[in-house]
């Protein structure tokens, strides 16, 4: 394997500043009963500090609207007990010298009634997926709330001690939903071109950097695929990407999480970079790459959610040949460090041999 030291150099982003380019990639783990995150949260967070991760994003935690949830278990970024909770979690991981940004979800159109009481899934257009209305269209009033509760959990986050704040607008989710034209066919001034329908997204960002202040980290997580569509293209060139991607940079964005399924696919024809590779190209910014990092195979749809499929360990020769020529920043790491919470331990150290694959039993317990 080639050296792997470039992982281990420090990142420095104004007041965030990483011991190395490691990421734990945010995965949801529906441990929390009552939506509150406990002990076995903490020690969940506090174990992969302990081993390595530069930063930690934390699950998708839900804020604090009536339809912003939409499975059981999954923790919430508002209320006194959740709160309480998250900051027990951030004390552990800030004591093994981590760093750790919540990410702030509404998960939209996906939700199914039931879950945490009876309301509809809130988007943009009614639709889950394209074509089928199966909830409530958003209205004005309806876009004024989730945008105050973004901001108010980005402030939340703040206050308990977070290093940074995450916005889940990937994987066709509420603010994903915005962006893709399959679930967006608003005829007011969050629908039409993509431009358009980004302007939900962008009044989020710029609540959210009103709410924390202009040194605080806002990292903005996007994506082409939707779990709706694993197709599914929000554009198609570097310029439509260029496009789409300056006015979130604008509008507030410090770092871009650019979520694929495969790291080493290339995104555009013509060029090798990949999406974080071009994004970091496009806005200047830093960007996050992610996607089957040190395993052999990636993610497959499994009923609207993403199944962890099983996975052995693989080289990182390729990421670390993209890191050397700059092309990203840092590198989110997911299934391995389920199967390895001290993965960036044993990299540094050269024990890759000593890896554990991933098993997606692993995911029937939180340790």
């Amino acid at each position: 394997m080639s050296n792997a030291n470039i992982l281990f150099q420090p990142f420095k982003l104004g007041n965030l500043e990483l011991n190395n380019r490691i990421v734990m990639a945010p995965m949801t783990r529906t441990y929390s009963p009552g939506n509150i995150p406990n002990d076995m949260v903490v020690e969940y967070y506090r174990r992969r500090a302990e081993g390595g991760v530069g930063l930690i994003v934390t699950e998708g935690t839900c804020i604090n609207h009536k339809a912003a949830t939409g499975y059981p278990n999954v923790p919430f970024i508002h209320g006194d007990e959740a709160l309480a909770g998250w900051k027990k979690v951030v004390d552990a991981v800030h004591a093994e010298g981590g760093k750790i940004a919540p990410q702030l979800w509404h998960v939209g159109g996906v939700r199914r009634p039931g879950v945490n009481g009876d309301e509809p899934g809130h988007s943009p257009s009614g639709m889950g997926k394209p074509g089928k209305v199966t909830g409530h269209a958003m209205t004005k009033e309806d876009i004024d709330e989730v945008v105050a509760a973004f901001a108010q959990a980005a402030k939340d986050s703040k206050e308990i001690g977070f290093d940074a704040i995450e916005l889940h607008g990937a994987h066709g989710y509420l603010i994903d939903q915005f962006f893709w034209d399959g679930t967006n066919q608003r005829d007011d001034e969050y629908g039409g071109d993509l431009a358009q329908r980004s302007r939900f997204a962008i009044e989020i960002i710029k609540a959210c950097r009103e709410a924390v202040g202009p040194d605080f980290p806002i990292i903005l997580r996007f994506s082409q695929w939707k779990q709706q569509d694993y197709e599914a293209r929000l554009v198609e060139t570097p310029e439509a990407l260029e496009a789409f991607l300056k006015p979130l940079s604008e509008a507030g964005v410090d770092i871009f999480h650019c979520s694929t399924r495969r790291f080493w696919e290339p995104e555009f024809e013509g060029s090798d970079l990949n999406l974080a590779g071009w994004t970091r190209k496009i806005t200047g910014k830093p960007a996050i790459t992610v996607g089957s990092v040190g395993l052999n195979a990636d993610f497959l749809p499994e009923d609207g959610f993403v199944e962890f499929k099983s996975a052995e360990p693989a080289s990182l020769d390729n990421l670390i040949q993209r890191m050397d020529n700059e092309e990203f920043d840092l590198v989110a790491v997911g299934r391995a460090l389920i199967a390895n919470p001290d993965w960036s331990n044993k990299v540094r150290d050269n024990l890759s041999n000593d890896l554990v694959a991933y098993d997606k039993d692993m995911l029937k317990e939180l340790v």
